[in-house]
């Protein structure tokens, strides 16, 4: 289990061989085998007794921010990178292999994105034909991204960028047809949100940022290290290039729970500046939303894994295709 420690004021400590949350509603017990990761949010508390305790037994604890995203992590040592790992990751970052790599990647995310404008129900011939419009305009892009030639990511990197933006304003266009009037948006906004439901997309996908960076950190890859996006001072870029894989999933739970009405005014606040924020209810809902759905069993490639798992085995996959760089 995932120890989430988000209220403010409370605090995580030490009990021999287990962790004591401390909060107003009072204290409650859980022994360290049954941990797997421990997230600390802004204002909560963690004592170092704690902190060694989840050392001692490989359990990653990440601070995050207000808005989900990964602040800092503390992780065993036992975790690091094998220099070879690291050596062909560089290598492949300017081979023509990182090229075809990130262009499956993106021609990957378009494709799941038409597949979830697919699941939507249509009651009408004009929301079907927005629909038909909207998959077909992906397909283009799709179909453009695989013919793309560049001898390294660079040639393609700013083309490529445009295209899969472009994409993306094609894909929450559509889903944005099928929101309840009260969460529809204008457009996709990420720091600050400037609506709630880009408020809950931002916190989900910082959620899963996490979780990425997590598997490839114990898969010894260097998450520093990026493919197409490595400008990004000291933020761990290759993270943003895998998490394409994935957002898709954070957009299912996410409209999933607007779409039932599920969220009230007592879920988010809004600043003096028009920002969405979420309270620690929606945030809550929201990651107990999220890690319901990335422990359902799935089939990827022909093998039954959770949800989460399938994201582990992807990097233990992507730390030996770098293996072979060196």
């Amino acid at each position: 289990m995932e120890i989430i420690i988000n209220t403010y004021g409370a605090t995580l400590n030490r009990d021999n061989e287990g962790f004591i949350i401390t909060n107003t509603d009072g204290k409650q017990r859980i022994p360290v085998n049954n941990v797997t990761s421990i997230q600390i949010c802004k204002g909560a508390q963690i004592t170092s007794d704690a902190v060694f305790l989840a050392i001692e037994n490989e359990i990653e604890i990440i601070f995050t921010d207000k808005s989900g995203e990964p602040f800092g992590r503390v992780w065993s040592p036992k975790y690091g990178s094998i220099s070879s790992i690291r050596k062909g990751q560089l290598s492949f970052t300017f081979s023509q292999d990182a090229v075809e790599w990130i262009k499956s990647i993106i021609m990957k995310k378009i494709e799941n994105q038409q597949a979830l404008i697919l699941t939507m129900e249509i009651n009408d011939f004009k929301t079907e034909n927005l629909v038909n419009k909207a998959i077909n305009r992906l397909e283009d892009y799709r179909n453009k991204i695989k013919i793309l030639v560049g001898e390294v990511v660079s040639d393609i990197a700013p083309t490529l960028r445009g295209w899969e933006g472009i994409a993306s304003n094609i894909y929450f266009d559509a889903l944005n047809i099928f929101l309840p009037e009260e969460y529809k948006f204008e457009k996709r906004s990420q720091r600050p949100a400037t609506d709630i439901t880009n408020a809950m997309l931002n916190y989900g996908y910082g959620i899963l940022y996490g979780k990425i960076e997590s598997a490839l950190i114990k898969a010894g890859i260097d998450p520093y290290i990026g493919v197409m996006h490595r400008d990004d001072y000291n933020r761990p870029v290759l993270v943003f290039d895998v998490i394409e894989l994935y957002r898709i999933w954070i957009d299912y739970v996410v409209y999933s729970i607007l779409i039932q009405h599920a969220i009230t005014d007592e879920y988010y606040s809004v600043r003096k500046d028009g920002s969405y924020w979420l309270e620690s209810l929606g945030r809550r809902i929201l990651i107990q939303s999220i890690n319901d759905y990335l422990e359902e069993i799935v089939e990827i490639g022909k093998i039954k894994r959770s949800r989460l798992t399938h994201i582990n085995l992807y990097a233990q996959d992507l730390a030996q295709k770098f293996k072979k760089y060196c």
